[in-house]
C-alpha cells in the first residue's frame, strides 16, 4: 500500500505533499533508507518505504522492510507490565525485590523501595545511560547485570531527577520473566504480537536469520557520510530496546495504544494501565531554547515507558529509538486520535523532524515550520560552533609532544573494575594489546600519544564506538595502578568503569 485516504477519516491533509516533503528529506539528511506509516481514526491511512536498506547492495525499501526499533521497545515491556497488573499479579507500586530478591543498587533505602513503576521512568538516580558498557557486546545475563548494578553511583538523589537507563528497563524484562514464568521475548510474542497479527515481528538480532526484506544498519564515517554495518545480537538487553518490525506491522501496536488497549474489540490491557502509561510519572523542565522552538509546549514528563508533552493543545506521546545503525520515532496525539511511526536505517535525526511536520499538517497549522530545514540549520550551526572552540581552544590545552619514559611492559597486566569485571592489556611484540574480558569483541591495539596516555585504535568497526584513549594511574611509587579509559561517546559512561591493576603480565 502506497497510501489513502480512507472515507471513514475526516482529515484533509495533502498526502502528496507529505509524501513529496519526505522524499526531499530523504536527499536532504542523506539517508539511505526509511518507512513510515501514519494511523488515523483506527485506520492505516498512509504506509511507504523511501529508499534503499543498503547503500552497496541496494533493494528499495517497502512499508513491509523489518527495522530495529530500539528503545521504542520500552513501551512494549511497560504495557507487559500493566497486563501482570490487570490479572492481579503485581502491583504499579510493589518493590521490585519482591519478584529479584537478588537486586541490590547504591544504597538499601533504594533497594528496598524501588518499585515497578520507578523501573519506566528514569528516576532511580543514575545519569543517563549508566552502565550501558554491562549489555555492549558482552556476555553478560540479565540476572548478572541486575546483579552488578550495585556498583553504579547516584548522580542525583532517589525519585529527584532524571536519568535515562537501559538497564531499569532489562531489570523490568526480569521482573515479567519472574512472575509469568516465561521470558520476556515469549511474553511479548504470545500476549501482543500474535494478538495483533504481528507475524513479522521478532524480539532479537537472532531472530532475524533466514528472513527476508531486512534493512541494513549504517554507521557514519569520519566525513559524516553512511556506510553499511552490521548487527549485533544484544539479547541481553532486549526488554529496554530489542524489536525489529516494519511500519506496517507496528501500526497495528499504534492501533492498540490509541484504542486504550483494546485492538478490534479485544482488549489486550485496560484502559486504568494505558492511563497509568501515559500519567507524567516524572516531570522535567522545559528548558528556555525548547521554550523559543516550541512556544506551545509547557511541559516535559516521563510516563511508563512513552515520553510525554503538550503541543498547541494537544498532549503527545512519544519516545525515540537508537539501534547501532538505525533510529526511530513513534509519536501519538490521543486527542487527535493520530499514530505515527517512522523507522530508519540511519544514525541520522531525521525522525523527529518528520514527525514534527506530520503532526502539523494533521493539526491543520497554516504557514507551519518546515522542521526538516530547521534542524538541519540547527545541526549545521551547532558543527559549526563546535569548530570554532577547536579552533581558537587555548595552546595549554593542545596535545604537547612527549616520548615514552618507562618500558612498555611496565603498563601490561590485568586490571579490574568491580562494576565491569577485568580488562587485560598484553605486550606482543612492541605493541600493547587491551581487551576488555567480558566483551570478546571490544578491544584493539595502543599506540603512544603522551604521557601515560596512549590511543586506542578499537578492532571492531561499531559505529557507537568513538575515539578512546587509555590513561594509565600512578601510584605513590611510580608504577604504574590504575586505568581508564577516555572516550567523548554520547551513547556509553566509560568513566564509570575504575580498572585498578591486580597482576602484572
Amino acid at each position: 500500500m502506497q497510501y489513502q485516504a480512507g472515507a471513514q477519516t475526516k482529515t484533509t491533509v495533502d498526502f502528496a505533499r507529505l509524501d513529496a516533503y519526505y522524499q526531499k528529506a530523504l536527499k536532504d539528511w542523506n539517508v539511505p533508507g526509511m518507512a513510515i506509516a501514519i494511523v488515523k481514526d483506527d485506520s492505516i491511512v498512509f504506509a511507504k518505504g523511501y529508499g534503499v536498506k543498503d547503500l552497496k547492495t541496494g533493494g528499495a525499501v517497502d512499508a513491509n522492510t523489518l527495522f530495529g526499533i530500539a528503545s521504542n521497545t520500552k513501551a512494549y515491556t511497560a504495557a507487559a507490565l500493566g497486563i501482570l497488573v490487570d490479572e492481579g499479579k503485581l502491583k504499579w507500586n510493589d518493590p521490585v525485590q519482591k519478584y529479584l530478591p537478588y537486586l541490590q543498587l547504591y544504597n538499601p533505602y533504594v533497594t528496598e523501595n524501588l518499585t515497578i513503576e520507578d523501573l519506566l521512568c528514569h528516576r532511580v538516580g543514575f545519569q543517563t545511560y549508566a552502565g550501558d558498557l554491562l549489555w555492549y557486546n558482552t556476555t553478560y545475563s540479565r540476572p548478572e547485570i541486575i546483579r552488578r548494578m550495585r556498583y553504579l553511583e547516584p548522580a542525583y538523589g532517589f525519585r529527584n531527577g532524571y536519568g535515562y537507563s537501559n538497564l531499569m528497563f532489562i531489570t523490568a524484562g526480569e521482573v515479567i520473566a519472574a512472575v509469568s514464568g516465561t521470558t520476556w521475548e515469549n511474553f511479548i510474542a504470545t500476549r501482543f504480537l500474535q494478538p495483533l497479527g504481528m507475524t513479522r515481528t521478532y524480539t532479537s538480532v537472532n531472530a532475524l536469520k533466514g528472513v527476508d526484506n531486512v534493512a541494513t544498519p549504517h554507521g557514519f564515517d569520519a566525513d559524516g557520510k553512511p556506510y553499511p554495518t552490521k548487527f549485533t545480537a544484544w539479547d541481553n538487553w532486549n526488554p529496554a530496546a530489542g524489536i525489529f518490525t516494519s511500519v506496517n506491522q507496528d501500526a497495528q501496536w499504534l492501533r492498540l495504544q490509541l484504542g486504550r488497549g483494546t485492538y478490534k474489540g479485544k482488549k489486550i490491557f485496560s484502559e486504568d494501565v494505558s492511563r497509568n502509561m501515559w500519567n507524567a510519572h516524572n516531570p522535567f523542565p522545559v528548558s528556555k531554547k525548547s521554550e523559543e522552538v516550541t512556544p506551545s509546549t509547557h511541559f516535559s514528563a516521563a510516563g511508563l515507558g512513552w515520553m510525554l508533552s503538550d503541543y498547541e493543545g494537544r498532549k503527545l506521546v512519544a519516545h525515540g529509538g537508537g539501534h547501532e545503525g538505525m533510529n526511530s520515532r513513534t509519536v501519538l496525539v490521543p486527542e487527535e486520535n493520530l499514530g505515527i511511526v517512522i523507522l530508519t536505517n540511519s544514525m541520522s535525526s531525521i525522525m523527529s523532524p518528520l514527525a514534527n511536520y506530520t503532526v502539523d499538517q494533521f493539526l491543520g497549522i497554516k504557514n507551519g515550520r518546515d522542521w526538516s530545514r530547521f534542524a538541519l540549520d540547527a545541526q549545521e550551526a551547532a558543527k559549526k560552533e563546535k569548530e570554532a572552540e577547536l579552533r581558537n581552544a587555548p595552546k595549554e590545552k593542545k596535545a604537547r609532544k612527549s616520548k615514552l619514559t618507562r618500558d612498555l611492559s611496565e603498563y601490561a597486566g590485568t586490571y579490574h573494575s568491580p562494576l565491569y569485571g577485568d580488562a587485560t592489556i598484553t605486550l606482543n611484540g612492541k605493541k600493547l594489546e587491551l581487551q576488555l574480558a567480558p566483551a570478546p569483541t571490544l578491544g584493539g591495539t595502543l599506540s603512544y600519544w603522551q604521557h601515560d596516555i596512549f590511543n586506542l585504535d578499537w578492532k571492531t568497526d561499531y559505529a557507537l564506538l568513538h575515539p578512546t584513549n587509555v590513561r594509565f594511574l600512578t601510584g605513590e611509587d611510580g608504577k604504574i595502578e590504575a586505568m581508564r579509559l577516555d572516550s567523548d561517546n554520547p551513547d556509553f559512561n566509560f568513566e564509570e568503569l575504575k580498572f585498578e591493576k591486580i597482576k602484572q603480565q
